[in-house]
């Protein structure tokens, strides 16, 4: 359960990977927008819970290993990324759609401002239909993840697009030491199946994952939310080097709950897990398959790391979120269709360098990703038959090409600083279908360039200081960006961090964060829309606390705590509270390990209260929830184990939105035509109990 390790060496006996902290030396570089190219390995990293050991670069980055999760009870893949201290994930419609974030004082939607990617590729997806940086990790199979590698802030001149919060590289495993057969079975229709395993291969190393989902859920309206996901992945050591090409598949086809109006409960019109109405038939289909090669190898005194990638990705949502307001006759569902293919490459190297006496560690890369959006629409919809012309109807094509450079000074034993400077340039070119009722074809083009810098103070009686400064952004759509009233296409963010990590209490490991981040223009979800929109300027203030302990040789607990003073920073009558801003975090975790086989997992996560409105008149209540996970381990090959989800079977909510809707047809009597402002919520799922057969051999 514990969260940060030192190294990336495969060798992780004892207290490796459990109490140390990833070097900057060994981070991912990154494709255009952020993405990741590869780790160069490093020597093995011998971890001490009582010692500082590795360099990093921030009290916010860490590398989490399969070790410390493969046991962590999950209710969806995308919980996975909770190892990130601080970050939540939830969700407000099916099974099949993205997750919603919340890290930072932040309510990220589907993605925007916090970047993740797997194996080399962007997960983000720009101009996308249902919201900028949506971000759907549903295709991951947790058992084939080796370790998730994560920073907050804007202060790492490898990350661009979407990282002004923070960033994740998910990296896959290169072999199993043995073949897994896995067989989960659950309340609400759940059946998952999972093969995988690897063989030797041509001199190096195939991996296979396959999986086949079906869940029904615990809503009144079935989810009916069926997945297929299969993964080959060949690795094999290549001349001072290794090679590694991916092939993934997923496809899934859902219906959805979205939130419900509170006041349709209060009527007793549905209950707390019912669907209002047209909404009923919302749902939706998606399919992400891609290929990506990555080849690293030493060049000269460095390191040199090429890799490249096509993704071919579609989705279509249909979603209700105000019922009757807009069309009193057939309702106000709409249809969100997104279909791109998605292109891109990277070529970064390192090179250590000794100059005056003093020890230099350069890295400079290049990037690039286009998206080629064949077509991405909005269209007015009544039980997913499209209605009258096209509300938007776009082919959009969006490049971008970062330049970056990276220095690291080894000033004295104590000292060391790293200076970045990261340049990216966007060209955005986008066809809107005349037909269409709204839309404006265009072509514009903009640069940004983000200065970065770290210093780095101690080690001090096993402590260190951190202080990070730098320079970010996120883009906005391009439909927006050459609309008539035309949105700035990149927005930057300014970032502080001061951080302090220490061992100086015997097996416990504390890091502290102060931090604060300006954004000149946040993005906000619309209720009316159901897609994100640029805000005003926003301004983020904040402390994180973050406590490893291993108490006992077997036993491990971690705990982390954040706390974000969120507002908009220009003065506006309706007020300056940023709607669905989480101000708080917790999250307390402990797995044992028994040598004689049993594992027992707890896993506790709350987020608090988040104003709805500008003036926060209303704002929604904490949400907590507790998962468990208990199992044993019958020899080397077989393990049977118990899940039980929402234990305490909270009847908090996963998201809360405030907007107009309403809920009664028709163009007289009943609800006004303006609709009634009220609160909009996704009820957390009932209690969930699930039970797991793995067989390894």
């Amino acid at each position: 359960m514990s969260r940060v390790t030192a190294g990336a060496s495969k060798s992780r006996r004892g207290l490796v990977g459990i109490f140390g902290f990833s070097a900057l030396c060994c981070v991912q570089g990154t494709q255009a927008g952020g993405v990741p190219t590869t780790a160069t390995q490093l020597d093995t990293v011998t971890v001490n819970a009582n010692q500082l050991l590795g360099e990093t670069d921030s009290a916010t980055i860490g590398t989490v290993y399969s070790e410390q999760f493969q046991n962590r009870p999950l209710s969806r893949p995308g919980e996975l990324l909770e190892v990130v201290p601080g970050l939540i994930v939830t969700q407000h419609s099916g099974e099949g759609k993205a997750n919603q974030y919340f890290l930072r004082g932040f309510n990220l939607d589907h993605g925007t401002d916090f970047a993740s990617f797997v194996d080399g590729m962007p997960v983000n997806m720009p101009t996308h239909a249902h919201g900028q940086g949506y971000s759907d990790n549903n295709f991951l199979l947790p058992e084939l993840v080796d370790s998730l590698s994560y920073r907050k802030g804007p202060y790492y001149a490898q990350y661009g697009d979407f990282s002004a919060a923070g960033a994740v590289d998910i990296r896959l495993r290169d072999h199993f030491d043995q073949s897994l057969l896995q067989f989960t079975g659950g309340t609400y229709g759940y059946a998952r199946g999972l093969a995988a395993g690897s063989y030797a291969l041509l001199g190096g190393t195939l991996l296979y994952g396959l999986e086949i989902k079906h869940y029904d859920g615990a809503y009144d309206k079935n989810d009916n939310f069926n997945t297929g996901n299969a993964v080959l992945r060949y690795s094999r050591p290549i001349e001072d080097g290794a090679l590694h090409l991916t092939l993934m598949g997923y496809n899934a086809r859902f219906d959805s709950t979205d939130q419900i109006p509170q006041r349709a409960i209060d009527q007793g019109l549905i209950d707390r897990l019912g669907c209002f109405d047209g909404a009923c038939s919302d749902g939706g289909k998606t399919h992400r398959y891609s290929l990506s090669l990555v080849v690293d190898r030493r060049l000269g005194d460095g390191a040199l790391s090429v890799s490249a990638y096509a993704i071919r990705y579609k989705l279509d949502l249909y979603s209700d979120f105000t019922y009757y307001l807009d069309d009193p006759v057939r309702g106000d569902q709409f249809e969100q269709f997104d279909a791109r293919n998605v292109y891109g490459g990277a070529l970064a190297y390192k090179l250590p360098l000794q100059l005056f006496g003093l020890r230099l560690a350069n890295e400079v890369g290049l990037q690039t990703r286009d998206d080629a959006i064949g077509r991405v629409g909005l269209y007015h919809t009544e039980a997913r038959a499209r209605l009258d012309a096209p509300v938007s109807q776009n082919q959009v094509n969006e490049w971008s090409q970062a330049l970056y450079l990276q220095t690291s000074v080894q000033w004295s034993d104590w000292l060391r600083s790293v200076a970045g400077l990261r340049y990216d340039h966007y060209d955005f070119d986008v066809h809107s279908d005349p037909g269409a009722s709204s839309g404006r074809s265009g072509r514009v083009a903009q640069g940004i360039a983000q200065p970065k810098l770290t210093l780095v103070a101690g080690p001090f009686e096993k402590t260190e200081l951190f202080l990070n400064l730098g320079k970010g952004f996120h883009s906005n759509d391009a439909r927006g960006a050459t609309a008539a009233e035309a949105d700035t296409p990149l927005v930057a963010a300014r970032g502080a961090d001061l951080g302090l990590r220490s061992a100086i209490v015997p097996h416990l490991q504390a890091t502290l964060s102060l931090f604060a981040l300006h954004i000149d223009s946040e993005l906000t979800f619309g209720g009316d829309t159901g897609d994100t929109e640029p805000n005003r300027p926003s301004a983020r203030y904040g402390s994180e606390l973050a406590l490893y302990w291993q108490p006992l040789p077997h036993l491990v607990v971690d705990s982390d705590y954040a706390y974000t003073h969120t507002r908009f920073r220009d003065r506006q009558p309706q007020g300056n509270r940023i709607p669905e801003a989480a101000t708080s975090v917790f999250a307390l975790g402990a797995t044992y390990e028994s040598p004689q086989g049993w594992i027992i997992a707890a896993r506790l996560r709350s987020f608090g209260r988040r104003p709805l409105i500008e003036d926060d008149s209303v704002s929604s209540h904490a949400t907590t929830t507790l998962n468990l996970d208990g199992g044993y381990r019958f020899g080397t090959h077989l393990k049977a184990s118990l899940q039980l989800l929402n234990a305490l079977n909270s009847r908090d909510h996963d998201i809360d939105y405030f907007f107009a809707s309403r809920i009664t047809p028709g163009s007289s009597g009943g609800e006004p035509a303006a609709g009634v402002e009220d609160l909009h919520f996704h009820p957390v799922e009932p209690i969930n109990l699930r039970a797991v057969l793995s067989y390894s051999y």
